[in-house]
């Protein structure tokens, strides 16, 4: 099997997941199956591999790699929400299970699906082509205020405003259909010096429309718990992210398991009888090495948070 994904912190990932034979592991965001391959290739022919993912295209690349490993495998076609919510209804329990947050390469590479600043395409962004909901919709179909705020919470864009009111001022002339045309209201609303700082221009607003096009905030937020609520005691949770929105969910969310005594700072001793559900098995988050940036520059912002569960 060739496939264009390159898995980001790939042996970071299986350093600390440490699939073994006969284990169940839960792959929730396929994507171009490399991640899933280097687990599969763990479990032998005793384990199981759940593969998640909404785009039907990962779904095809999962089909690709179950063909060539050992392990049991299974795919279930949806978003992590739901995947795991019907693996919880089922009365599932798991070993393993991480998330490949953000796209993929090939969400990225396939020109024609709009991710892309890069390539000029329709404006969609949407990795399951099913849903009604499109880049295009959000921007000539929001007001101004609206836009401002997707692009500000988001992108974290800080001429949110402006590029709000560019977008705002180019469809009144004419619809905007393409992802060059946006990039062109985007450039014209940013001062030339800051269009030559901080990577595109149009970066941030990219990452924003594909979020809200996709959920992709609240799909974390809602994934997480269902996720530690179907790991086996002694299981582990892995999360790479590739964005501070992202990564910040993530942290927050095992930092709270990994908490124990939650009594007031000022009591001498502890009376609460909390204890830890999990521990972190990095203080930090995990980033690629400079080696790994060389040779794969997509992985620079990625970072990999992992955490045990004790109870």
């Amino acid at each position: 099997m060739t496939t264009p994904h390159v898995p980001v912190l790939a042996g970071e990932l299986i350093a600390y997941l440490d699939p073994t034979p006969g284990l169940v592991a839960v792959d929730c965001t396929v994507g171009g199956a490399g991640h899933a391959r280097l687990v599969a290739e763990r479990l032998g022919d005793h384990g199981l591999l759940i593969g998640l993912d909404r785009d039907p295209i990962a779904e095809q690349r999962f089909a690709e790699m179950a063909a060539e490993v050992d392990c049991d495998t299974r795919f279930i076609r949806g978003d992590f929400v739901s995947g795991l919510t019907q693996l919880r209804d089922e009365g599932m329990t798991v070993d393993l299970i991480y998330m490949d947050l953000g796209m993929s390469s090939m969400q990225i590479d396939t020109w024609e699906r709009g991710f892309s600043y890069s390539y000029d395409a329709p404006l969609d962004m949407r990795m399951d082509p099913d849903q009604e909901l499109t880049a295009a919709e959000i921007v000539n179909g929001w007001d101004e205020r609206q836009i401002a705020r997707l692009l500000r919470e988001y992108g974290e864009e800080r001429f949110a405003s402006q590029i709000a009111r560019a977008i705002g001022r180019a469809r009144m002339r004419a619809q905007i259909d393409s992802t060059q045309e946006l990039v062109d209201v985007i450039k014209s609303a940013i001062p030339v010096p800051a269009q030559f700082a901080g990577g595109h221009p149009a970066k941030r607003t990219f990452q924003a429309l594909r979020v809200a096009v996709n959920d992709e905030l609240a799909q974390i937020d809602e994934a997480l718990p269902v996720a530690w609520e179907i790991l086996n005691i002694g299981g582990r949770l892995g999360a790479i992210s590739f964005h501070s929105l992202e990564d910040r969910r993530v942290k927050r969310f095992l930092a709270e398991l990994a908490r124990g005594c939650i009594c007031p700072p000022d009591l001498p001793i502890c009376v609460c009888g909390h204890e830890s559900e999990a521990e972190l098995l990095s203080r930090r988050a995990i980033a690629p090495t400079p080696g790994e940036i060389a040779s794969n520059p997509r992985s620079k912002s990625a970072h990999l948070r992992i955490a045990r569960k004790l109870r």
